[in-house]
């Protein structure tokens, strides 16, 4: 993935860290576009039109971003592989010039509701970069709640996953990361059996000829946002869920978002440069 990951845990195993990297590697496995080798990079040569059978957890992760594309109305496609390999986010690499216009209208993966089978039209390639980091620590997570670790801290580039509580009684306090140029204070937040997802416009981009460009696409006009969104936070049961919402609501713009949110019953904080925006959900947390 790319990023470092981190373990805090009360009475943890032994084998706690082995079976973390597991999961994280199981991940990578099926749902990179980095690895050659994994299921999504199969998947993205597979012929178009044809069917191709998924793993259980590749498959759960498929229906999680379409679920969140349908009601985010199209925010958030998972099929946006082919856009961000050419704006140099993708394993290609990065690019020195603006890529010219390209006509990705048809972009559509079709799901076998009886089977785990997907297939994709001429446009489509999958990109799960928005949501999977987050299942990965859901997964890492599960793996340890299974092996009878209660109390612990899950950390995976930024994303978060707290169970229980600490061992002098306090819960897991985690600090929201803001953009470096805001003025808006920082929140910090008790994640107990709670997830915290960040999606910010500053960490990953280039400027070209004075031009920035984020690494977030609206997939409606088929380039980087321009909607003064600079950090969303969004805090779910479900790391993966926060994941996709957080970016989902990046791409919707500051009122959209918070609207979508109330819609969604979502418990989020958009950021745009020195104003915050919260759902009711925050604000009901803050009481």
């Amino acid at each position: 993935m790319g990023t470092s990951w981190s373990l805090q845990a009360a009475g943890a195993a032994s084998l706690a860290a082995e079976g973390v990297q597991a999961a994280l590697d199981l991940v990578v496995a099926q749902m990179s576009q980095w690895e050659a080798g994994s299921d999504l990079s199969r998947f993205n040569r597979s012929p178009i039109g044809e069917w191709f059978d998924l793993p259980a957890e590749f498959a759960h992760v498929v229906d999680a971003a379409l679920t969140i594309q349908r009601a985010s109305d199209g925010a958030f496609d998972p099929c946006l592989g082919a856009l961000t390999e050419r704006w140099g986010f993708g394993a290609s690499g990065p690019v020195d010039r603006v890529p010219g216009a390209a006509d990705y209208s048809e972009r559509r993966i079709d799901v076998d509701p009886n089977s785990r089978r997907i297939r994709r039209s001429a446009g489509a390639l999958l990109d799960l970069s928005g949501i999977a980091k987050g299942y990965g620590v859901d997964l890492a997570a599960e793996w340890l709640l299974a092996q009878g670790v209660r109390h612990f801290l899950l950390e995976v580039g930024g994303e978060l996953r707290g169970e229980g509580i600490r061992p002098d009684g306090q819960p897991w306090w985690v600090d929201v990361e803001l953009p470096p140029t805001s003025a808006v204070a920082p929140y910090r937040i008790a994640l107990h059996d709670l997830s915290a997802a960040t999606s910010g416009n500053y960490r990953r981009s280039f400027t070209i000829d004075g031009q920035h460009y984020s690494h977030s696409f609206d997939p409606r006009t088929g380039r980087p946002i321009v909607n003064a969104v600079s950090s969303v936070t969004v805090l779910h049961r479900s790391c993966m869920m926060a994941d996709g919402w957080a970016t989902a609501l990046t791409v919707l713009g500051p009122a959209a978002a918070i609207a979508a949110a109330d819609a969604q019953g979502l418990a989020a904080c958009v950021v745009a440069g020195d104003r915050e925006y919260l759902s009711r959900e925050w604000r009901a947390m803050l009481n």
